[in-house]
């Protein structure tokens, strides 16, 4: 196999190198002289994440496809710490990036099956607050174009800018309760019947109906006969604000000089 370099990094202070080879070796160089001086071993596949600690410069991190997450000590060469990302039930998870906090005390990687590893020092009750699958509503909803090529949400000929703040739903689309509902900006202050989504079927593009999050309704809204969405209805009045915005402004536009007097040129 003829070797090739799949990442390179710089530690902290630039006096190494460190090259990820496709033969699962890393490999650190003295920077100034290219003299090599440690071959760090530990993945079985290849590695594409080199991450610099904030400002140790012995500290190195890798991940790889391989699922390993190696902290190095790159002026000894040495294994410092090793984490394996196995998953119950469906192998390893592939690392596909690492970050570290800027006080260096923490790393987040997230991996092919779409998880958020924290790692660091103390405890995890700060993480507890919050479900394991977090997605948005509208995160697959499809998106189309209009006559000016400008994106819309395809259910609400809506700008996505415009919708009001999606609902917090699992893998399945199934949507948390309420406590979790005011997590996402925008929903801090709602009541708790306007956090509770109305579930409704649509149809995708292959013609299978499925359930989904599309909007919200009470029960008095229905006996008033007032708007069948709170959802719909805020995007409603979005849209007439910007409806009114727009129409004052070509109405100020048409209102300026007239009979070629412009506005006066600086002299």
């Amino acid at each position: 196999m003829k070797p090739k370099v799949t990442m390179i990094a710089w530690n902290q202070n630039d006096n190494y190198v460190v090259t990820a080879v496709n033969n699962h070796l890393l490999k650190v160089w003295n920077s100034c002289t290219g003299q090599l001086l440690h071959d760090l071993v530990g993945h079985a596949d290849e590695v594409f994440v080199l991450e610099t600690h904030p400002f140790d410069s012995r500290i190195m991190l890798s991940a790889g496809h391989d699922g390993n997450i190696f902290i190095w000590d790159v002026t000894k060469g040495t294994k410092t710490k090793h984490y394996f990302n196995m998953i119950e039930g469906q192998g390893h998870g592939a690392v596909f990036d690492c970050k570290f906090s800027p006080d260096g005390e923490h790393f987040a990687c997230t991996d092919s099956h779409g998880h958020l590893l924290i790692f660091g020092f103390g405890c995890s009750r700060s993480y507890e607050r919050i479900p394991d699958q977090m997605f948005f509503h509208t995160d697959y909803r499809p998106l189309i174009r209009d006559s000016n090529n400008y994106v819309l949400d395809e259910q609400t000929q809506q700008a996505p800018h415009l919708m009001p703040p999606p609902f917090l739903v699992d893998v399945d689309g199934n949507p948390h309760p309420t406590k979790y509902q005011r997590l996402v900006p925008g929903r801090e202050n709602c009541a708790d019947e306007h956090l509770i989504p109305q579930l409704g079927y649509v149809a995708t593009s292959d013609g299978e109906v499925v359930e989904q999050v599309i909007g919200q309704q009470t029960v008095d809204q229905d006996e008033q006969g007032l708007e069948p969405s709170i959802l719909d209805g805020m995007i409603r009045q979005l849209q007439l604000q910007q409806d009114q915005r727009t129409g004052a402004d070509q109405e100020s536009a048409s209102s300026g000089p007239q009979n070629g007097e412009g506005t006066p040129r600086r002299g």
